[in-house]
């Protein structure tokens, strides 16, 4: 079974979870809003992302651009467990292995 996180309201989220419903995945969803991430499940997106796994586009993440840029390791992982909606989505794992960032039909399609 797959996990995705995300935040319910967000349009690719949405895109992602009626995809895999079409497909007839079974997934549980994981609502960054209430339920944070936790420092592991940041390092795992971290490391499978090549980078900090935030939205750099978003509006959120605009907002704390300056902050989390200046920010130590450690308060990145903080701010970032704070302030989930900068965080790239939806993030769809399996195990302990991210499966995709984001929304693409394609990547959908090979789950």
């Amino acid at each position: 079974m797959y996990r995705v996180y995300g935040i319910p309201n967000c349009n690719t989220v949405k895109k992602a979870l009626t995809h895999l419903d079409e497909a007839g995945k079974k997934y549980e969803f994981i609502n960054f809003k209430k339920q944070a991430p936790t420092k592991d499940e940041l390092k795992i997106w971290k490391e499978a992302f090549g980078d900090w796994p935030v939205n750099k586009k978003g509006p959120t993440y605009r907002k704390i651009k300056e902050e989390f840029e200046a920010a130590t390791a450690a308060g990145k992982y903080k701010l970032l467990m704070e302030t989930t909606s900068a965080i790239k989505r939806p993030i769809v794992m399996k195990k302990d292995s991210v499966k995709t960032f984001g929304y693409s039909e394609d990547e959908f399609n090979k789950l």
